[in-house]
């Protein structure tokens, strides 16, 4: 048993030990069984909510009305859910209502993906009523019963099985595959932050590719924020490279590549926050001035280290070319520029100022930018000496 499991075996030995069912499930099931890291370890028991409050010292109500506490035990989390089956589906997202019961598996034929709808018990014996582990040795996402009914009750489902596409690079079952093909259309009763949460997920994945392959091939795509009607477009860019792109680049691309009128109200729709988008059309403005011209000292310069590597890695992207090379001689570029930044110029507005015993005005962001060009171009040192007399020089009428 791996060591956040072991560290969570007294949340497990207390509710047993009050007479209650207790058992690990979910996704650090699956993910051990996949070798990968396993970071959040739940819990579900036959304990009742408040019972299960009655047993720990530490607790919050996080999604109480659904039977959920989170735990709070020696300086970790663990979300404890009861036994549960819920009523029918409202807005294809939301049951109208969950009924306790005490029975493991009823509650594991309410999960999604058969890959997480195992569980294990304390003895490390693995729980697998619907071949969970299988489908994972498989690599296979595959729904729990009917896909139909799956995705009728949440919508979300489908962004999910496309985000593990990402994340895991497994295949659809076709059967799941052509469900949701029929079901995309309720992907519009989804709150576009939760659809905006899944894809992020879906772009930090190793296999980003694949799975917007997947929402092309299914119609979801066309669903997604400000795509409708834009699918053929992105399809004829989509393309395995893609996998060597970063979830910020992949926003940069995707925009790209949907070319709206309005890149920020586009990302809008999104509902991103501000500081993301602005990053993003940074990003995008800089790599169009890329395609139509070759690294420069001062572009270089004016777009900063991170924007121009991202901003070169979506340039050979669009050219189906591995960025790995030319990112590694544009950082070795952006070393050898003299100065990285404007904090680092060996002199500053209020040196300037005093200069040319004058106040701050447009003059003065001139002549600052004047400075970095003859920086950047090799035409003066970074010592405030050479920098004075450059600028006394250049500018004889501002000196009074």
């Amino acid at each position: 048993m791996l060591p956040p499991f072991q560290t969570a075996l007294p949340i497990i030995r207390t509710l047993e030990d009050a007479g209650f069912k207790a058992f690990f499930v979910g996704g650090s099931i699956r993910d051990s069984l996949l070798g990968r890291p396993v970071h959040d370890v739940d819990i579900a028991t036959s304990a009742k909510p408040e019972e299960v409050k009655a047993l720990f010292k530490h607790t919050v109500d996080i999604g109480i009305e659904h039977g959920t506490v989170l735990v709070l035990y020696k300086g970790n989390q663990y979300e404890i859910t009861t036994f549960r089956t819920e009523s029918a589906y409202k807005d294809y997202r939301r049951p109208e209502s969950v009924e306790y019961v005490d029975s493991l598996l009823e509650d594991l034929k309410r999960r999604d993906f058969t890959m997480n709808a195992m569980a294990m018990d304390k003895n490390g014996k693995l729980i697998d009523p619907f071949r969970g582990s299988e489908a994972i040795r498989m690599k296979r996402i595959e729904t729990v019963g009917s896909p139909e009914e799956r995705f009728r009750e949440d919508a979300l489902r489908m962004m999910r099985a496309a985000r593990f596409t990402s994340q895991l690079g497994f295949g659809i079952e076709p059967g799941t595959k052509q469900a949701i093909k029929r079901h995309a259309p309720l992907i519009r009763h989804i709150a576009v932050e939760r659809i905006t949460q899944e894809f992020i997920k879906l772009l930090e994945g190793e296999h980003p590719y694949e799975a917007l392959q997947l929402l092309q091939e299914t119609g979801l795509l066309g669903f997604l924020p400000g795509l409708c009607d834009r699918e053929a477009q992105l399809f004829s860019v989509l393309h395995p490279v893609l996998n060597e792109l970063s979830e910020q680049q992949l926003w940069v691309y995707l925009v790209a590549a949907a070319n709206p009128e309005d890149a920020n109200a586009f990302l809008r729709k999104w509902k991103l926050p501000n500081e993301k988008r602005k990053a993003i059309v940074r990003t995008l403005s800089l790599f169009r001035m890329r395609a139509g011209r070759k690294w420069d000292p001062l572009m270089l310069y004016d777009a900063g280290e991170q924007t121009a590597l991202d901003a070169e890695a979506v340039f050979c992207a669009f050219r189906r070319e591995n960025p790995a090379p030319r990112i590694s001689a544009l950082r070795q570029a952006f070393q050898k520029l003299p100065v990285k930044n404007r904090s680092e110029l060996a002199i500053d507005g209020k040196k300037l100022m005093a200069l040319f015993s004058k106040k701050g005005g447009p003059w003065l962001k001139e002549m600052l930018r004047e400075i970095e060009k003859a920086l950047i171009n090799g035409e003066i040192e970074n010592q405030y000496e050479a920098i004075r007399r450059w600028v006394l020089c250049k500018y004889p009428q501002e000196k009074k």
